[in-house]
């Protein structure tokens, strides 16, 4: 039971991105400013790392270093975003586009090096130097 509460925040995640991505490009509501679309990017990606960081975390930690682990997501990540450009490649007035793939990585990985940053500097910390 305890996967499965693990798992909740990471498959809603998921499953809001791809509901966000099956919208017509014409209907999605989206700030004027330029760079907004690179923007919501950045920070769907970054909470969809954290959300895995969740996920991962306690079943691979005897297994991974941290910052393997944090590989391991950000690699995650981009592959999910490389199927949601996929994805939207068949969904009326949406394009595929590297730029998004680029912010959707970024966004992972600012998180995956504030958690790793974050692990290092707790007083918990087995990693602590």
């Amino acid at each position: 039971m305890k996967v499965i509460f693990r798992t909740l925040p990471l498959v809603g995640m998921m499953a809001l991105i791809f509901l966000l991505s099956q919208q017509p490009g014409n209907t999605l509501p989206m700030p004027s400013f330029y760079g907004a679309d690179k923007l919501a990017h950045f920070l769907a990606y970054g909470l969809l790392a954290a959300a895995a960081l969740h996920t991962f975390n306690p079943f691979l930690k005897n297994h991974l270093k941290p910052g393997g682990l944090g590989l391991l997501v950000v690699v995650f990540c981009i592959l999910y975003g490389i199927s949601d450009e996929f994805h939207q490649s068949f969904v009326p007035f949406r394009d595929v586009s590297a730029g998004d793939v680029l912010a959707d990585g970024i966004g992972a990985l600012c998180t995956v090096l504030w958690w790793l940053r974050c692990r290092r500097l707790s007083p918990s910390s087995p990693d602590r130097s």
